[in-house]
């Protein structure tokens, strides 16, 4: 046998001799999927649930259960799996500039560090293990944002990207930019001066925004947004569709969050006799993004996700 051949053949052996991952192979080590050119562009993606009363569910944190803790993940891969495409995550930097996925300014409550996520840098961070929601230590690892943005590139996955003070918009621009993921996120805006911000970074990103109908709309036009790529967010305390109906008459669709504090939230309460029908009432009152701490069981009592993934894909 020559040596050309003997090359080849150790090439080969090698692909195969890696160590293995938790993280499932549709995930960040997997390529580009085949249909990934068919996917409709976010805008019209978006357009395309309101048109044909569909519903997509975004999971809080990434959705996060016993053993799977939050903004991790293999979290959003076990969520996806069953069926969620959204995945709201929290964005911080570490002291040497690395953005990963951390809500709190604080190790404490998610990692088996302490401290503050700005004082680490990346090398002690990646050496930590994340703590589930029951206090639970899990075999994950904080990950880096451009490891979430490949993953959410691979599956066709969206990320709702809600940055933390440690970090910028900018910063997080260029993470996307670097991992192709444009066409998998929506920057989350708290005030008109943030949204104007993201704007101005980049008019093509997609975003949520505080919107209650055609006013709200023309003052963000105004200031640089597309309200083609724009998600009128309307809040947590009470769902609003005269609101909704306002959105939807200027193309814009709307998203509610039934999350919060435990026990108090409209998630436990819709939940609580065990059926969960109010969710299906919101979708039928004009939402078109559920934002939620509990994806799954939310998904379960309803049928607009159903329509929006047969209507709309992902």
């Amino acid at each position: 046998m020559n040596h050309s051949a003997l090359l080849v053949i150790a090439l080969i052996l090698l692909s195969g001799c890696g160590p293995s991952s938790d993280v499932p192979q549709s995930s960040a080590a997997m390529p580009a999927t085949a249909n990934e050119d068919a996917r409709l562009p976010l805008p019209e993606y978006f357009d395309c649930l309101r048109e044909n009363g569909g519903v997509v569910i975004a999971a809080h944190r990434g959705g996060p259960a016993d053993g799977y803790p939050e903004n991790a993940i293999e979290t959003m891969q076990y969520n996806f799996d069953h069926g969620v495409r959204v995945f709201e995550i929290d964005i911080a930097e570490t002291r040497d500039g690395v953005l990963t996925l951390m809500h709190d300014d604080r190790l404490n409550r998610t990692t088996t560090g302490r401290g503050y996520v700005s004082d680490i840098s990346w090398e002690d961070l990646s050496s930590l293990t994340l703590v589930d929601n029951s206090g639970q230590r899990t075999r994950y690892a904080p990950p880096k944002l451009t490891d979430a943005l490949i993953w959410a590139r691979n599956t066709g996955a969206i990320l709702e990207l809600d940055r933390k003070k440690t970090t910028s918009f900018a910063n997080i621009a260029e993470a996307v930019y670097a991992a192709g993921a444009e066409e998998n996120i929506i920057m989350i805006s708290y005030n008109d001066d943030e949204a104007a911000e993201i704007a101005a970074i980049d008019p093509a990103f997609m975003m949520t925004a505080s919107v209650r109908g055609g006013r709200d709309i023309s003052a963000l036009e105004a200031r640089g947004v597309d309200s083609r790529r724009l998600i009128g967010w309307t809040g947590t305390d009470r769902p609003d569709a005269a609101a909704w109906d306002r959105n939807a008459r200027n193309d814009v669709e709307s998203a509610f969050g039934t999350l919060g504090r435990s026990g108090e939230r409209l998630d436990d309460i819709y939940l609580a006799d065990g059926n969960g029908s109010e969710f299906q009432d919101l979708a039928e009152d004009g939402l078109v993004m559920l934002a939620t701490d509990r994806p799954l069981e939310a998904a379960e009592a309803m049928t607009a996700d159903d329509i929006a993934i047969e209507a709309c894909g992902r």
